[in-house]
């Protein structure tokens, strides 16, 4: 399967709960202001938010004003055109520079799939022939470490990590000073998955910024947030605090495969304004899809 039918399959909830809604609404019958008012409701039951939904219904009017919205055809042309240029504004891929050991650090709730996401990523580094180690700073959550160290067994790759209850900072610290000494390439550091509302949990993280940074300078070079699309809505308030805490500089949604609620990376774009950097949509290792603003607009309304 190529990679635009997956994206295709995965948005397919989300897909069903926009495109059929909007073909009830107009199809066989003249565009009106009516026509819109349905539009606008399929869009925020797609979880795409007040604030965004009425721009695009905005940009939509405008072109139905000048007469270039007359068929079902037309609002869907128009729909993948204006989702598709604001996402774009989003889409900037991760770049593995100069900088050797590239230190990624991953953060995100519990139960967002941040794990398995490192599992991909590494194996996506991994064949494209560079040199990849993981961190193991989710010292908290019981059997993390080995969630960790079963991944890393099936890619052949090492995992620095001690034991459960250790200070995260430290193990941060040791993956790495080990990157560094191993000549790695990419270093990857999983963190415990937690409440973005917990302040104290937060204040851990920036001290394993703080000591990753202290070992390796301009480290770390990502800050990945990892999210479900299953909470809609709610990832707008998750992202804006643990950017405001912890400048992210990417984010990775994951299960849209599970969701009609895939409407949500519109405000993502349109209010946070972080790269979207990679897209779930399965559990195999190729359903990890980079981020692509046209696929991504194509395959949610054809």
């Amino acid at each position: 399967m190529g990679i635009f039918d997956r994206i295709k399959n995965g948005l397919a909830r989300t897909r069903d709960q926009l495109v059929t809604k909007i073909e009830w609404a107009v199809k066989g019958k003249p565009i009106d202001e009516d026509a819109f008012v349905e539009i606008e409701e399929a869009l925020i039951l797609a979880d795409a938010g007040l604030e965004t939904t009425e721009v695009f219904i905005s940009a939509l009017k405008d072109r139905w004003k000048r007469g270039q919205i007359r068929t079902t055809d037309d609002i869907k042309s128009a729909m993948i055109e204006e989702v598709g240029n604001l996402l774009s504004t989003v889409e900037r891929p991760i770049v593995i520079n100069q900088h050797k050991p590239f230190v990624i650090i991953t953060l995100g709730v519990n139960g967002v799939g941040k794990t398995t996401t490192i599992a991909k990523l590494a194996r996506s580094y991994r064949e494209s022939g560079r040199r990849v180690l993981l961190g193991a700073c989710d010292t908290f959550r019981a059997a993390a470490i080995e969630q960790l160290e079963e991944w890393a067994k099936r890619l052949n790759i090492d995992v620095i990590k001690q034991k459960e209850g250790s200070d995260p900072a430290a193990v941060a610290y040791d993956a790495t000073k080990a990157a560094k000494a191993r000549e790695v390439d990419v270093l990857i550091l999983d963190t415990a998955g937690r409440l973005h509302t917990k302040t104290n949990l937060m204040e851990e993280m920036k001290k394993i910024k703080r000591v990753v940074s202290k070992e390796l300078e301009g480290a770390p070079h990502e800050t990945l947030l990892v999210v479900d699309a299953t909470n809609g809505q709610n990832v707008i308030s998750q992202a804006r605090t643990f950017n405001d805490a912890l400048d992210v500089t990417g984010i990775v949604i994951t299960k849209l495969d599970g969701t009609a609620k895939g409407g949500f990376i519109l405000p993502v774009a349109h209010i946070l304004k972080i790269p979207i950097r990679y897209i779930g949509v399965g559990e195999q290792f190729e359903d990890l899809i980079p981020f692509n603003a046209k696929d991504f607009a194509k395959a949610l309304f054809e």
